[in-house]
C-alpha cells in the first residue's frame, strides 16, 4: 500500500467510527436501550367480553350502533386529566392512553353489549340502525381532591323514528394513589361499571 492509499484508509476509519457511534446512539433512542423511561400506556379492557367463536348476524336496521361520544376538551387527549381544585386541571405524570378516551370507551361499550348477546352490535354510524348509542364523555380522569378515579358519561339513545332519550351515568372509585398503575386500574373499573349501567339501560 502506498503512503497516499494508507492516508486515505486512515481517514476513512477515522470518520466511520464516530458515524457508527452516532447510529448506535440513534437506534438506542428508538429502541429504548437507554435514556428516558417511556410513559405507562393505559387501556380499557371489558370485564365481560364476547367469547371466542361467538357471533351474531342481522342487518344494520336491526343493529345497535355504538358511536364515539363527544368528549370534553380536557378529556379529548391521550393524557389523563387530574382535577386539582375546582378550577385547575393538570395531567398525570408518566401516563398516556393508547388512543383517545372517546374511542376506548366506545370499544368498551360495544364489547359489553356484545357480551350480552341480545342483538347485533356495530361500531360507528352505518346510517340506519334499530338504535344509535352516543353521548358525551364528561370525565375520565383522576380527582386529586378525593383521591378518586371518575368516569362520567351522558348517554343518548336514538330510535329510527327520531325518539331520543338521555341519561347521565357515573362511577367513582376511591382510595386511589396518584400513580399511573393504580389510576389506570381504577379508571378501567369505573368505565366498566358505567358501561354495565348503560347496557342495563339499553335493555
Amino acid at each position: 500500500m502506498t503512503n497516499t492509499q494508507h492516508a486515505f484508509a486512515t481517514r476513512g476509519q477515522a470518520w466511520r467510527a464516530p458515524l457508527a457511534l452516532t447510529l448506535i446512539l440513534a437506534l438506542g433512542g428508538c429502541l429504548g436501550l437507554g435514556g428516558k423511561v417511556p410513559p405507562t400506556l393505559l387501556n380499557l379492557t371489558a370485564d365481560h367480553a364476547a367469547a371466542a367463536g361467538s357471533g351474531s348476524s342481522g342487518t344494520y336496521r336491526s343493529a345497535i350502533a355504538v358511536l364515539d361520544p363527544v368528549a370534553e376538551m380536557r378529556v379529548d387527549v391521550t393524557r389523563v386529566p387530574v382535577q386539582v381544585d375546582d378550577t385547575t386541571v393538570a395531567y398525570l405524570k408518566g401516563a398516556l392512553w393508547v388512543e383517545r378516551p372517546s374511542h376506548l370507551f366506545r370499544h368498551l361499550m360495544a364489547e359489553t353489549l356484545r357480551a350480552r348477546g341480545k342483538q347485533l352490535v356495530v361500531e360507528g354510524d352505518p346510517g340506519t340502525s334499530a338504535l344509535k348509542l352516543g353521548g358525551r364523555l364528561i370525565d375520565m380522569g383522576f380527582d386529586a381532591r378525593t383521591g378518586s378515579a371518575v368516569v362520567r358519561y351522558d348517554a343518548i339513545k336514538e330510535r329510527p323514528n327520531g325518539a331520543i332519550e338521555t341519561k347521565r351515568f357515573e362511577s367513582v372509585v376511591g382510595g386511589v394513589v396518584a400513580q399511573p398503575g393504580p389510576v389506570g386500574v381504577a379508571l378501567n373499573q369505573a368505565a366498566n361499571t358505567v358501561a354495565g349501567q348503560v347496557a342495563d339501560w339499553i335493555g
